[in-house]
């Protein structure tokens, strides 16, 4: 029996209606999946492959669909089933066509009722990872003890492994005690996303915005939209909605950098040291806001 004989076992018993895959083609899958699209002469599924020893990351994934989608705000893929075929993991999605033009003033207002959705402490019930980084989500009710200790603390440990010493890390740990300046408030746990940058949303044919590839957890808002400000952006008429619909502290413009940072950490951590000069810069910039 072929993977693709297993897979569609899954997705026959989770949709309780047979499939059998008469069809299947490798689609892009990021830098960290492989990817296809599997059909039988009336369905169509999105599945993303990897070595089994990433099955929770799918299933972590899996669930932080479901969690987005509970929230009724902004339309994700169903994920369908999770699990091992073979010698890889997979995760069955919903196949969405996402060849529409994003309509950013919808996009904009759809993120700020999502992130109305909120919970008792940061984090979440379970860590994920973000990219292929493991993520930490140990629950906190104090959110700059939260980002200090599960995510820049983690990405500088991380950076240290891999031999980003020196510099970096004096400034990185002179960063992390100036954690309660920089953040300067309280938010309440909004339910993020929490990888939203351009390569995660897409759109129907009718306009419809749809965000895959999450990260998810409870944290500031501000941390979401901070994201959807880097590599490349989201377009002024996105900024502008969600502005209207939930408006921002001035504050945000610092804490924007101090958010972002986490991810251009991340990068340096996964792709190697194209990201320090960034990572250097983003975190003198912060410390001056402290002077």
């Amino acid at each position: 029996m072929t993977r693709w004989d297993l897979i569609a076992e899954h997705i026959s018993a989770a949709t309780g209606a047979s499939f059998q895959v008469r069809g299947q083609r490798l689609v892009g899958g990021g830098c960290i999946n492989r990817a296809a699209v599997v059909e039988d002469d009336g369905r169509a599924f999105f599945v993303k492959l990897n070595a089994p020893e990433r099955l929770e990351m799918f299933e972590a994934e899996s669930e932080g669909l479901a969690a987005l989608a509970t929230a009724q705000a902004i339309r994700v893929p169903e994920s369908i089933c999770v699990g091992i075929a073979g010698r890889e993991s997979f995760l069955v999605m919903e196949r969405l066509d996402l060849g529409g033009r994003l309509d950013g003033e919808r996009a904009g207002r759809q993120l700020a009722e999502l992130h109305r959705a909120t919970a008792e402490h940061f984090g979440w019930h379970r860590d994920n990872t973000i990219g292929s980084t493991p993520q930490l989500n140990r629950p906190d009710h104090d959110w700059v003890t939260f980002w200090r200790d599960c995510r820049l603390g983690p990405q500088l440990r991380l950076a240290a492994a891999n031999g980003y010493r020196g510099q970096l890390q004096h400034a990185g740990e002179r960063l992390l005690s100036r954690l309660d300046v920089l953040i300067g408030h309280q938010p309440p746990p909004s339910l993020l996303h929490g990888d939203l940058w351009g390569g995660n949303i897409g759109a129907t044919p009718a306009g419809e915005p749809v965000i895959f590839d999450p990260a998810v957890y409870h944290g500031d808002r501000e941390a979401d939209l901070a994201m959807t400000e880097l590599f490349g952006g989201f377009g002024s008429r996105f900024q502008a909605a969600y502005r209207e619909a939930w408006p921002l502290d001035p504050a945000y413009a610092t804490r924007r950098i101090l958010y972002n940072l986490y991810h251009v950490l991340n990068h340096l951590n996964l792709f190697g040291g194209g990201y320090l000069d960034q990572s250097h810069t983003m975190i003198e910039r912060l410390l001056a806001e402290t002077a």
